[in-house]
């Protein structure tokens, strides 16, 4: 894997327990910062989708 630029939220601060993400072309790649060897990738389209359906509820149903 080619070297990444991870971000994290500036709402972290120094804190190790955040998620940090890295774009690659059409790929994120999200991780644990505490754990940075565990990563996933996924599409951008795919992200942009998941976040979305997040944002109007449709998953709401999996925290009751």
């Amino acid at each position: 894997m080619k070297q990444l630029n991870w971000q994290k939220s500036t709402y972290s601060g120094e804190n190790m327990d955040c998620v940090e993400i890295a774009s690659d072309g059409d790929l994120v790649h999200i991780r644990e910062s505490d754990d940075p060897t565990a990563v996933i990738a996924i599409m951008k389209a795919q992200l942009a989708a998941c976040l979305q359906a997040t944002k109007a509820g449709r998953f709401d149903h999996h925290t009751r």
